[in-house]
């Protein structure tokens, strides 16, 4: 009888500080995810990372497919504008020279950490948008960030169904 293949499995993680104003957007956008359509999806597990980078890298240690990383992000444009990232993983595997600060959650030095440590996913997205402040201590998202939280959900959710609906076809006896 043939090997059925595992299901994939994806990793959500929410990365940032809800102390910190808009640097709480990634744990905010996962607990709105986790609360929807996705929330009881077996394949999906659902992490709040923070801001320490190396639990995150233990945590895919677990081994997982995909990892859809949720956060604020600096990107030098207009607070609020959503942007859907997927990082050059080749870059990743083959730079293993760039210093990683393991205290912080920046998905660069995440991304560098799992490949050295050779659990990177094969697939990798970055939904996040540009923060705003994260200079006051306050669990209060301004409201550019907050109108971003829904439209970065809907994100979140297409990119994992799309994902999963592809993986499925492989799955199949």
């Amino acid at each position: 009888m043939p090997r059925v293949p595992p299901a994939p499995r994806i990793l959500v993680a929410g990365v940032g500080n809800v102390l910190r104003g808009d640097d709480g957007f990634g744990i905010r956008s996962l607990e709105r995810l986790r609360a929807g359509r996705l929330g009881s999806e077996p394949r999906v597990h659902f992490w709040e990372s923070g801001i320490a980078g190396i639990g995150l890298v233990h945590e895919l240690m677990d081994g997982y497919d995909a990892l859809l990383v949720l956060d604020a992000l600096e990107r030098g444009c207009e607070a609020g504008r959503l942007f859907v990232l997927e990082p050059d993983l080749a870059h990743y595997r083959s730079d293993h020279t760039t210093p990683v600060d393991l205290h912080e959650a920046k998905p660069e030095g995440v991304f560098h950490l799992a490949a050295t440590m050779d659990v990177l996913p094969e697939v990798v997205w970055i939904v996040g948008a540009q923060v705003g402040s994260c200079d006051d201590v306050t669990t209060q998202l301004t409201a550019a960030m907050e109108a971003s939280l829904e439209p970065a959900v809907r994100e979140a959710e297409r990119l994992v169904v799309d994902y999963l609906a592809t993986t499925e076809e492989t799955h199949v006896l």
